[in-house]
């Protein structure tokens, strides 16, 4: 079922989040919460554009809806949290590049990363059994022993670029719509980069936290996906460091402690690790009206996934010079590269849309109201 606003078709979903924007734009008591009542308060209806900009620019805390009085079992089911979880998804499968691609978020996420994972790496270790160099104790560490350096760049550097290709496309088509015409300012670009990097808005609009399994406040949420992302960074930084060691210097990996990449790779191992553990152990609890129950396959798969890359990537450094080292290599290359398979069809592309709507709020404050007096 669908219906028409601003002469745009839109979804069920959609739909309902015009609506409830509708009743929350007469009542504006959740109005300092977040950025998302703000940028409400300049629109006096929303388009599809407009939908999923506020859906992005929504990060779930769940104030908004134990604050508000016509949450359900009010007539009026006022759950914006909910609705805007549901627009999200749809934006990643309508935003997805190529387009026909878009259908896998609408996939059972977690049954999907683990297969591709579990196939993956079947391949990897069937390779080594045939090669019989699966239980061989290597006569060095170095990785490159087992599976050749050309071999595992010709594997990962394609399908690592089809994925920044696809969500870049997927970002640039979504800013096209719901920013057309604004100008990028450095300050807006500096406010935008500090609030998502601080994660401003899962501080629940007092500094105190999100909800999770109640009303009461927690600041869990916010230190998990800080752990998550920035141990993911350091594991990539490592990687790229590693990159110039062997390309500029002639260094080739494993690099042993206490070398730069070998120590940026532990610490965002282990900080990976605890914040995928965390987030989780978070979303087992996770109180269904603050989210999409839908959802939550997607959501499992890719934390799943972040947890296997940095476990193994640990378990790997910890094999070293042992006969488990051919097999813990397979393990990680398998799940590395189900990871870059479904980087952009899977909860990866959340972080990408909500910088972008970031952005455009940060843009729009500094614009004056197109509202006039008596609209």
């Amino acid at each position: 079922m669908s219906t028409i606003i601003l002469n745009q078709l839109i979804s069920e979903a959609e739909s309902e989040v015009a609506r409830q924007l509708q009743i929350c734009n007469a009542c504006r008591y959740c109005e300092g919460f977040c950025a998302v009542f703000p940028a409400m308060t300049r629109r006096l209806s929303f388009g599809k554009a407009d939908i999923h900009y506020l859906a992005n620019l929504c990060h779930s805390c769940g104030a908004c809806l134990h604050a508000c009085q016509y949450a359900p079992p009010h007539e009026f089911a006022v759950n914006v949290p909910q609705s805007m979880a549901k627009v999200r998804v749809q934006t990643y499968a309508d935003y997805a590049w190529p387009p026909a691609l878009g259908s896998m978020y609408q996939r059972h996420g977690l049954k999907l990363s683990l297969v591709v994972a579990g196939a993956l790496v079947f391949f990897l270790l069937l390779t080594l059994f045939l090669k019989d160099a699966l239980f061989r104790v290597p006569s060095t560490v170095n990785f490159y022993t087992i599976f050749p350096h050309n071999l595992l760049v010709s594997l990962f550097l394609p399908v690592f670029a089809f994925a920044v290709l696809a969500l870049t496309l997927g970002v640039r088509r979504f800013w096209r719509e719901v920013s057309p015409g604004d100008v990028i300012h450095p300050a807006a670009v500096s406010e935008a980069t500090g609030s998502a990097l601080t994660l401003k808005y899962l501080d629940g609009g007092h500094g105190e936290g999100c909800n999770n399994e109640d009303d009461a406040w927690t600041l869990w949420r916010r230190r998990f996906h800080h752990a998550t992302f920035y141990g993911f960074m350091l594991c990539f930084a490592a990687t790229s460091l590693a990159t110039v060691y062997h390309y500029v210097f002639g260094w080739v990996a494993p690099y042993a402690l206490p070398s730069l990449p070998k120590l940026l790779g532990v610490v965002g191992g282990i900080s990976l690790c605890i914040g995928a553990a965390g987030l989780l152990w978070l979303n087992l609890r996770r109180n269904a009206m603050h989210g999409d129950a839908e959802q939550k396959p997607m959501d499992r798969g890719f934390i799943a996934l972040l947890f296997l890359v940095s476990a193994s990537g640990l378990g790997l450094w910890l094999a070293g010079g042992t006969a488990a080292l051919p097999a813990m290599l397979a393990l990680h290359l398998g799940v590395v590269m189900a990871l870059f398979l479904t980087l952009p069809y899977g909860k990866f592309a959340h972080g990408i849309f909500r910088s972008a709507a970031l952005l455009k709020w940060a843009i729009e404050k500094r614009m004056p109201s197109q509202l006039k007096l008596g609209d």
